[in-house]
This record gives structure tokens, C-alpha cells and sequence, in this order.
């Protein structure tokens, strides 16, 4: 039913009958999926993921509502390089065609720009091609009905600055709007189509417009081994996604920004891409997957994953098989509870005197200085630089063990909105990012921010905290910059032993109780680097071990008698 109603308002043809409300469009858009690696490649099978014409029969048969289309439109076979600049329309004949089969099967429709490489590079000298292409791509698609959607450009960034592509987007909106006046538009964010582009993003006053956003994170995750990234990319290989709570918390962190974006200027959001690639581990993939998807549906959001058939797809055409886990983790699996881990406090920083090993650095012209205010390290950035980095707040001196698992938090505010970056790295060249460079966004409102990462790196016994102060003049508080390790484990470890011993409670507030102790049992309390920290000996079989004054983590309670050893993990709350 659904295929014939849409095949009937597509052949019915026009827009001007369709006028939903642009909240109710996005909940229509609900689920869907990029055909990437196919038309945004510089010919369509350049890239080795040709479109086939069975794709979007597949994908509405698994209830996908809409397909995402990445389209390259600036290259000299597809746009003439002088002006008028016209399309070529063989060329627009080919998307037609692509668009047609998926409005056929019951499926909506956004068709972008992609990959304007020279508009990045210079925004002036291309500006004039870039509009007039909008203007000859909405002519062509005018009478088409409201289940096609433009997307105006992917991931604007280069010198295509925030506040150029608030421009340029307002303008090509307008030619958009000469053939097509109530057609929903897309606009992405400045600064790779991410959530740190979405403090200034400014969209014109319009009823039709969806905000797209892109995510990635964590990134070391989500993009290890990826080689067009870059080599350093070899060293997240191995990166897991638990699907901690800690996880989950510092995702839903960032895209918080989003959440109240939309609200405060009642324009919905679709999260244009989120995915995955293929090394790493599949279970990782699903976990991650599984819970972005129905958290972007708890808050409204539309989505389209990336991507169908390529090195993050859901299907193999090699195989014409899905990858299940992926499919399910999208359209099937309900949401379940988080994996639980237990933190160990490494660091938290005293801002009571002192700037406790601070220090600020001004690069490339950038200015600031810091100093202490009310338990707050406070700083004020007199010159923005033209990088986040070029105004820095550092610290070195931290040890970090490969392999174990980490949680960054720190509670702070600015005088406006500021994009920071905040990553854990190395303390000289080639200062590699350990925890990939994390993205936050700063407001009058003192908000404690978080993220989790994994050390795949050899052991650092001198790596530093960074943090990445923007690019504008203000004021910014820092305080409670923490660095925890997160151990996993509670249960006992028996160890050659006849005893019964039992434990409790666990995890603890102040005193833990033990049973079945024999009369000359010493016992050993370590923290989770083999850190001594009491040794007694139990003379009775209930006696009780006091961890009141201890902070919060875990601990491993060692147990010793003349023939054996037994080692519980106690969580202290």
C-alpha cells in the first residue's frame, strides 16, 4: 500500500498539493540509508560500488522510509567548467533515473551536493558555479512531489569558514525557492557537517528547512585503520565500543548541543551519517550502532546510516548477504541496559591557590592569559588564532598503560558559546592524540562534559591533557579536570582454594563483611595497579573491612592462608 500511494502522488506530480508541516516530513524521513561510494565518486563505478537497480527494492523490503543519495556533481564530465556552467544532461537524465526507482518503491529521497572540492578551496571564485548548479538542479526536479529533498551541500569546511557557509547557504536557498517554494531543504553544519559546527550555524528564516548533522564519535572508534584518514589511524586498531554507560554519557553529552539547538529554534534534525568501519569488530559495530539509532529516535531525530554496500555497508554484494548484526542493530533490536563499569580516580585537579601544573600556551599570533578565580581556572582568550590549538591549556605528567580504559570529565563554562577540543597525548612530537580529539561546546551555563576512550598505544608514562580553547575572544572557567581508570569486573577470583569466603555488600559505601574467614587469615587491600594500600590480619570468621575513607573504584581485596589465596574485586560507591 505504501508503494502504490507514493507511486501515485509521484506520477500525480507537483509539490504544491503536499504541504506537510517540515516536523512531520522529518518523522516520515524515520529511518534510512546512504548509497555511498556510488554517485559521489568521480564516475559512478570508480570506487568499485556501482548502483544496481534491485538496491532500493531491497531496502524498502527491510522498512527503511528513506534513501539518502550522495551525488559529485563538480567534475569536468559532469558540470561545464565556464560559465553558465550547465549540467551535463546525460548526467541529470542518470539521477532522474536513480531517483525514480526510489520514489517507485515507496521510498523518500535526498539528493545532495557532494565533494565541491574547488567551493572549499575558494569560496569566491566557485560561489557563482555553485549557485547556478542549484538553480539548474531544482528547475530539472520542480514538479517532483514532496518525498524528494534537497540537501545543499556535504560537510562545508576549508575556507568555506561557519559564517561564509550561513552565506552561501542563504542564497542558494533563495534560487531553490524561484522553482521550488515549499520543497524541504537540508542545510548541514561548517566544519566537516559535525556537531562542533552546530554553535554557528545560523538558518534563514524559512518553514522548510531540516537541519543535517553528521557523527562520528568516538572517532578513534568509529574511523581506526581507515587509510584515507591517514596513517595514524593504524594506531586505534583494536578500538572497542562496550556500550558502557560512561559510553553512553558522553555521547549523548555532545549531542546535546543538537537536541537544544533544535528546540530553541523549532527546526528538526536529521543525522545525515553515522557508521562505523568494517575493522573494527563487529560486535563493537552493533553496540555503537544500536544505541545512536534509538537514541535519535528517542529525541526526534531522522537518520540515514552510512552506508549500504561499501566499507561500512549493511549488505555484501559479493555475497548478496546482509551483515545481520548491522541490520538489526538499525531496524530490529530494541535498546537495552549498559554495561556497567567502576572508575578509579588517577587525577583531579585543585584549583584552590594554584593552577596545579597548568599552563597556558598562545600560538600563531593567538593571545590569552590564565589564572585563579573562586576554585575556578579561569581563562581569557584576548586573541582568538585562526586553529582551536592556537590558544592551549596543558598538562603533563600523566601515566597511561595500554590497553586499559579511560574517562576524561571536567566541569566548565564560557562568557559566549565556544567550540573546545579536549584529547589526552603525547607531551612532544609527534604529540599523537591517545584519545582522538574530542569536540564540546561551551556555554554561559557551567555543564560538566565527559568522554571514554581506550589506550591502544604503548605505555606513556608522561602523556599530558589538552585542551583546545577556540578561536574567539572570552572567557572560559575550568574546574574538576579529572582523569579516571574504568575496570570492568566484580565477581571473586577463587585461586586453588576449599574455602567459602563470601563478600558483602558489593559494591560498598563503608564497611565490607566477610564470612567463612579462618582464624589467621591475612588479608591485602591494592588498588588495580598493585598499589599496597592496608594489610590486616582476621583473628574471627565475620570480620569486616573498613573502606570508608577510601574514594570511590575499584579495589582487589587479597586473602591469604597458609595454603591458599583468594581475590575479590570490591567496587567502592
Amino acid at each position: 500500500m505504501k508503494t502504490i500511494l507514493s507511486l501515485l502522488l509521484f506520477l500525480a506530480g507537483g509539490v504544491a498539493a503536499q504541504q506537510t508541516p517540515i516536523h512531520q516530513l522529518n518523522d516520515r524521513l524515520g529511518k534510512g540509508i546512504n548509497m555511498g561510494n556510488m554517485f559521489e565518486a568521480p564516475e559512478e563505478a570508480a570506487w568499485g560500488n556501482p548502483f544496481r537497480e534491485d538496491y532500493f527494492s531491497k531496502i524498502a523490503a527491510l522498512g527503511f522510509d528513506h534513501v539518502r543519495i550522495p551525488i559529485r556533481w563538480d567534475t569536468p564530465t559532469r558540470t561545464g567548467q565556464s560559465a553558465p556552467y550547465p549540467i551535463n544532461p546525460e548526467f541529470l537524465t542518470r539521477i532522474k533515473q536513480v531517483v525514480d526507482l526510489a520514489l517507485r518503491e515507496g521510498l523518500m529521497v535526498i539528493i545532495n551536493m557532494h565533494h565541491h572540492d574547488a567551493l572549499f578551496a575558494s569560496p569566491a571564485e566557485q560561489k557563482e558555479k555553485f549557485l547556478s548548479q542549484w538553480r539548474q538542479i531544482a528547475e530539472y526536479f520542480e514538479q517532483y512531489p514532496e518525498t524528494l529533498l534537497f540537501e545543499v551541500l556535504n560537510e562545508p569546511h576549508g575556507a568555506l569558514t561557519p559564517s561564509l557557509w550561513n552565506d552561501y547557504f542563504a542564497e542558494a536557498l533563495s534560487a531553490i525557492r524561484v522553482t521550488n517554494p515549499t520543497r524541504a531543504v537540508l542545510m548541514g553544519t561548517a566544519e566537516f557537517g559535525g556537531v562542533s559546527g552546530i554553535s554557528q550555524l545560523d538558518p534563514p528564516e524559512d518553514a522548510h528547512i531540516i537541519v543535517t548533522v553528521h557523527y562520528y564519535s568516538p572517532f578513534t572508534f568509529t574511523h581506526q585503520g581507515a587509510a584515507w584518514v591517514g596513517s595514524h589511524t593504524d594506531a586505534w586498531l583494536g578500538t572497542p565500543w562496550y556500550d558502557l554507560g560512561y559510553e553512553r554519557e558522553a555521547l549523548m553529552q555532545e549531542l546535546d548541543a543538537v537536541v537544544r539547538f533544535s528546540e530553541e529554534k523549532n527546526i528538526p534534525v536529521h543525522m545525515g551519517e553515522f557508521g562505523a568501519y568494517s575493522t573494527a569488530d563487529m560486535p563493537s559495530r552493533a553496540r555503537w550502532t544500536n544505541f545512536l539509532s534509538r537514541y535519535f529516535e528517542s529525541v526526534g531525530f531522522s537518520w540515514a546510516y552510512w552506508e549500504w554496500s561499501a566499507g561500512f555497508g549493511i549488505y555484501d554484494p559479493s555475497t548478496d548477504s546482509f551483515r545481520e548484526p548491522l541490520l538489526n542493530a538499525l531496524l530490529h533490536d530494541p535498546l537495552g541496559e549498559p554495561q556497567n563499569a567502576y572508575p578509579s580516580t588517577l587525577y583531579e585537579s585543585n584549583f584552590t591557590t594554584a593552577p596545579d601544573g597548568w599552563s597556558l600556551f598562545n600560538h600563531q599570533g593567538a593571545s590569552g592569559t590564565a589564572a585563579i578565580e573562586s576554585d575556578y581556572l579561569q581563562v581569557h582568550i584576548t586573541k582568538g588564532g585562526s586553529q582551536n590549538w592556537h590558544s592551549q591549556l596543558s598538562r603533563a605528567g600523566f601515566e597511561l598503560r595500554q590497553g586499559k580504559m579511560y574517562r576524561i570529565s571536567f566541569t566548565a563554562k564560557s562568557q559566549i558559546p565556544t567550540a573546545i577540543t579536549h584529547y589526552m597525548g603525547q607531551s612532544a612530537s609527534p604529540y599523537q592524540a591517545y584519545s582522538g580529539y574530542q569536540s564540546f561546546q561551551l556555554a554561559e551555563t557551567e555543564r560538566e562534559f565527559a568522554y571514554v576512550f581506550q589506550m591502544q598505544s604503548p605505555d606513556d608514562a608522561n602523556s599530558r591533557m589538552v585542551v583546545d580553547l577556540g578561536q574567539v575572544e572570552t572567557m572560559l572557567w575550568f574546574k574538576k579536570l579529572k582523569l579516571e581508570e574504568l575496570n570492568f569486573l566484580v565477581a571473586s577470583i577463587p585461586m586453588e582454594t576449599a574455602e567459602k569466603i563470601s563478600a558483602y555488600p558489593n559494591p560498598v559505601e563503608s564497611t565490607v563483611t566477610l564470612k567463612g574467614i579462618r582464624p589467621g587469615t591475612v588479608a591485602k587491600l591494592f588498588t588495580p595497579s598493585g598499589k599496597l594500600i592496608r594489610e590486616m590480619p582476621l583473628f574471627h570468621e565475620s570480620p569486616i573491612v573498613n573502606m570508608e575513607d577510601l574514594q570511590a573504584g575499584l579495589y582487589l581485596l587479597a586473602l591469604h592462608t597458609a595454603t591458599s589465596m583468594q581475590i575479590f574485586r570490591i567496587v567502592k560507591k
